[in-house]
């Protein structure tokens, strides 16, 4: 089976959208699939870090050069409404899809996987001839697509939510239970959950995102200098190679009270979050992954699109929530759950109760089935 993903990464639009995709090529390839990536070279792409995981990239620039007027025809309506996030595309839809018409007519995949904010149905549509079957993965219901399956892997979201935006033979994937996290998280979970049944405080893991938008860590770093952590707590913060705010951060975790690592390019996260009792993180595809392991959770919202889903898991009691413009509040926050273990074995039970860290699987089911 041939599979290509259309993803991007940028300082912009965040690392989440690529290392999903990542994920589930890294499952579709155990499972003998040939998979292929194109992606613009934003500033903060993963192309390199697609490449080194052995798979074949096709980049176009991060910029779109103008096209023909043949061309710009093929989605002229979208310009009228385009997607509330077509900035972050680096081109119209119409120059995107004129520079994936050669690499898809090329390779003719039986899939073609996107996963962009910035692209819809005009795009889609324009592709066709190219692919056999369209997969779109989605968070915002918020455009329409002209797709065979698509998956929203959103806590609560109900299929009823693109019910107007997918054609009626459209497969709806939707919900927690399908998301995509690598094995290795499914596989430490029961130790994971064990560690939580005797609750500790050795060990404080801060993941702000692999952009780090805004230096959300070192404002979470300035401001957890203010909290009661027990004076043997480590800490360890995860961060991207392209986050402009590394070295600030590095200079903030050397005069933390608590020896304070920053660890960059991580591929243990799995190992990581199990080893950690609490967790200040962004609110977004992290989120599953913290919540399969049962790993207590102060989050942050560090953009509009994670509100929803922030809210949701701390109606459940699965994790507390804080707004990345109230972080003065971290401390009051942080005393809450340092000084109750019931409350961190509490919120531990709630965030197992989302995933269980096996939704790759299920998608793969899905998409063989619609093959």
């Amino acid at each position: 089976m041939k599979v290509v993903f259309r993803a991007d990464a940028s300082r912009q639009i965040g690392t989440g959208h690529v290392m999903r995709c990542l994920t589930l090529a890294d499952a579709l390839t155990e499972q003998g699939a040939d998979c292929e990536f194109i992606c613009r070279e934003h500033m903060g792409h993963l192309i390199e870090q697609i490449h080194n995981k052995g798979y074949v990239v096709h980049a176009l620039p991060a910029h779109a050069e103008p096209v023909g007027a043949n061309s710009l025809a093929i989605n002229a309506a979208s310009d009228e409404q385009a997607p509330a996030h077509s900035h972050w595309l680096g081109a119209t839809q119409a120059q995107d899809a004129a520079a994936c018409v050669p690499i898809l007519a090329a390779l003719q995949p039986d899939w073609l996987i996107v996963d962009h904010y910035a692209l819809d149905a005009c795009w889609e549509l324009a592709l066709k001839p190219h692919y056999r079957k369209l997969m779109v993965i989605d968070d915002l219901a918020d455009r329409p697509h002209a797709c065979d399956l698509l998956l929203d892997q959103t806590f609560r979201r109900q299929s009823e939510d693109y019910r107007a935006w997918v054609p009626a033979e459209c497969q709806l994937l939707c919900g927690s239970h399908y998301a995509l996290l690598r094995p290795e998280f499914a596989a430490l979970r029961p130790y994971s959950l064990a560690r939580r049944a005797k609750p500790q405080l050795s060990h404080v893991l801060i993941t702000m995102g692999g952009v780090d938008k805004g230096n959300a860590t070192g404002r979470v770093l300035a401001a957890l200098r203010a909290t009661q952590l027990p004076k043997d707590c480590e800490i360890s913060v995860v961060m991207g190679s392209t986050a402009p705010w590394l070295a600030e951060v590095m200079r903030l975790a050397q005069g933390m009270p608590w020896p304070t690592k920053v660890l960059v390019g991580v591929s243990d996260m799995a190992q990581l979050m199990t080893d950690s009792d609490l967790a200040i993180g962004a609110a977004g595809a992290t989120s599953w992954e913290r919540c399969c392991l049962g790993l207590p959770t102060i989050m942050v919202v560090l953009a509009k699109n994670q509100r929803a889903i922030a809210q949701a898991l701390c109606e459940i009691g699965a994790a507390q929530l804080i707004d990345t413009k109230a972080l003065r509040c971290l401390p009051l926050a942080a005393s809450k759950l340092i000084n109750s273990s019931c409350t961190r074995s509490s919120m531990a039970s709630a965030a197992a109760a989302v995933t269980d860290g096996l939704g790759a699987e299920r998608v793969i089911q899905n998409l063989t089935n619609k093959g």
